[in-house]
Parts: C-alpha cells; structure tokens; sequence
C-alpha cells in the first residue's frame, strides 16, 4: 500500500514539474516583432520615464523624469521630445543603417552591431559600438505595469575625439504594445546609468 502512495505521490510530482518546465517555456514565447508604423501611434499617446545616473561611490550624477507625447501637427501626428517635436513619420521611416539600435524585425536569438556616431555641443565627437542579440520575449514588469517584452543586450565600447575609451553594457527590455522599450541599464566606466516607464497612457484604451 505504502508503494502505491508513494508511486502516486511521485506521479503528482513530476507532473508538476512538467508543468512548470511547459509554463517557463511559454514565458519565452515565439514571437517576430515588425518596426511600429504610423497608423499604430494616437494623438494623446503618452509615455513617462524617470532616470537616474549614479557612480559605484554612490554619487548622483543625474535624475529626473522624461516624457513624450503624441500630438497633431500640420501634415500629421509629431512626437514631443522635450523643446522638440518630431513627427512621427520619420521615426517609423524604414531603418537604412546597417548598424541600427533595432534591427526588425525583432525576435528572439537575433544578433546585429550597433553603431552610432554623434557630436557634442562642444565639438567633441565619438563613436559607440556594440554587439547586439536579443535574449528573450517574455512579460516583465515596470512602474507602469506589466508587458510582453524583448530582453536586448548590447556589449561594446564608446571612444571619443578627446581620447576617452571605455567598455558600455546595456540592457533595454522593448515592449511591442507600446511601442517603446520599459527599461534600460547602461554600465559604463564607473557608472551606472537606469531608465524606467513610470507611466503610459493610450487614449484607445490598448
């Protein structure tokens, strides 16, 4: 008797753990993802991150909160960002760099190189590079609430005209719902550097 309960009893358990196995497979979920495009985005539209740079000593380099939002313009919808307004049929172009931030369409166990060059206001210049791969595609929480979202890390460095040299890790977690990535972390030389949607707001009720 005591044999039957015990057989039972381990039947129960690898059950479960099967169980277990299928849901965690489900969580990472088989998912191709195409770059947003106009007709997705609604006037109202609006997405809040705080941010918060920090050294490993501790120091408060930076903090605040950022904020964009959809609104109509002449010719169509523009993103505000910050003092500027971009509209938002640039921002769905077709990507033509070889070396995107996004390469769609997005899924999981894709790799690229990210490249981007840039100049500062003081003439300074540089160059970011990093190896890119998306890790996975399973919910993950925020301020503003829980998504379906892709894992992307980025490894590589960021080197600038006045001879700075240093190793840039970053992880973004991209939520297609939204259209717009959750969270950041970006680890560079010494400091520590996070994003995070507070806040979203869909006027469509999505």
């Amino acid at each position: 008797m005591n044999y039957f309960k015990i057989a039972s009893y381990l039947v129960k358990v690898i059950s479960i753990v099967i169980f277990s196995l299928l849901c965690s497979c489900s969580e990472n979920q088989t998912s191709i993802t195409e770059q947003p495009t106009l007709a997705d985005y609604t006037v109202g539209e609006q997405w809040i991150w705080k941010y918060k740079g920090v050294t490993t000593e501790g120091e408060v380099r930076s903090e605040g909160e950022d904020k964009r939002e959809i609104v109509q313009i002449d010719g169509g919808l523009g993103m505000v960002v910050a003092k500027d307004t971009v509209p938002v049929s640039d921002i769905v172009k077709p990507e033509e760099s070889k070396t995107p931030r996004y390469k769609w369409p997005l899924e999981v166990g894709k790799t690229w190189t990210y490249e981007k060059n840039w100049t500062s206001q003081d003439g300074t210049t540089g160059t970011q590079s990093q190896e890119a791969k998306v890790l996975s595609y399973k919910e993950e929480t925020a301020g503003a609430g829980t998504f379906m979202a892709y894992t992307i890390e980025y490894k590589g460095t960021v080197s600038n005209s006045r001879g700075y040299n240093a190793q840039t890790d970053e992880v973004w977690l991209y939520a297609p719902e939204i259209k717009n990535f959750i969270k950041m972390t970006q680890t560079q030389d010494g400091f520590v550097y996070n994003e995070e949607l507070i806040k979203y707001v869909n006027p469509n009720g999505k």
